[in-house]
């Protein structure tokens, strides 16, 4: 047994490291296996600078047809497990062929690197950004290390952003108009609005607001859509009168939203919706639903 565990043991080790290690953000990131770990946070147009360091086994020579760094950035859909569509494809040649003895150091750079789309990890697919290294080998399987890394990309505040005006109604029964004070929202914003009650013949019960995230996938009649409610807030527990107004006010911070997504390579789409649900004493329950837009924000602007 331990013969055969020296024959598929790697013949060398393989480790990327960046030298601003130290100083650049680190940002937890979920690996399949269920483990969180710490990676590098970038944006789109910086430059990928670092080593990769080649650390043949003792007493082992290395035999290679060359040695290369990738860096990738895929979709993978859920459903289609294993296929990655690249939308980012960029390749570095770090040695030509020959053998390798020793430890060695091969500096790397990638500059003002186009990364369009943000690292995502949903429920049906997973956007990821890696840098991969390859020993091209003859007679034996390649010998291959990824690195993970998170992309998060900023947008200024929008330069017109629209309030929401919505009716809800049942003829003759109820007629609500509800407001919110914009649109378009950062990540760590505050939903502020109101609730009017023009006509209530109905016994409401309570009344919440939820924040609903919807991630589509696939196309045609691949498309596959899951709904998750991420938050209710109660906004009224008991039975409001003709002529009553509720305030709103919702801080976004506490939920792990991400920025919306439309339509990210003809892959997939993650919209918000702000849900206004009212339940009357019979628990029948009424309810109006508005997309918003929600966007990451430099965290000092």
């Amino acid at each position: 047994m331990n013969f055969l565990a020296g024959v598929f043991k790697s013949p060398c080790s393989i480790s990327i490291s960046f030298p601003e290690g130290i100083t650049r953000k680190q940002v937890p990131l979920k690996k399949e296996n269920g483990q969180t770990v710490m990676v590098p946070l970038f944006q789109s147009q910086e430059n990928i600078v670092g080593e990769v360091i080649i650390e043949p086994t003792l007493g082992k020579k290395v035999e290679h047809n060359g040695v290369k760094i990738e860096l990738l950035g895929q979709i993978e859909l859920y459903f289609d497990r294993g296929n990655f569509y690249d939308f980012t494809s960029l390749v570095r040649e770090l040695d030509v062929p020959g053998d390798l003895y020793e430890r060695k150091t091969y500096p790397f750079e990638f500059s003002n690197v186009e990364m369009p789309h943000e690292s995502y990890n949903g429920v049906n697919l997973r956007l990821r950004y890696i840098l991969k290294v390859t020993i091209s080998r003859n007679y034996a399987s390649n010998i291959v290390e990824y690195q993970d890394f998170v992309v998060r990309n900023y947008t200024p505040p929008p330069p017109i952003n629209n309030s929401i005006k919505m009716e809800v109604g049942i003829e003759d029964c109820l007629h609500i108009e509800f407001e919110y004070s914009k649109s378009k929202y950062h990540l760590k914003d505050v939903i502020i609005g109101k609730i009017y009650f023009l006509l209530v013949r109905i016994k409401i019960k309570n009344m919440e607001l939820e924040i609903r995230r919807r991630e589509s996938t696939g196309s045609g009649p691949n498309t596959y859509v899951e709904t998750e409610t991420l938050a209710k807030f109660e906004l009224m527990d008991g039975s409001p009168v003709r002529g009553e107004s509720i305030p709103v006010r919702l801080f976004l911070n506490p939920f792990e939203l991400t920025p919306t997504y439309r339509n990210i390579n003809n892959k997939f789409s993650v919209k918000y919706y702000l849900n206004l649900v009212l339940v009357d004493e019979d628990d029948r329950r009424y309810f109006k639903q508005q997309e918003i837009t929600v966007y990451r924000q430099l965290e000092n602007s």
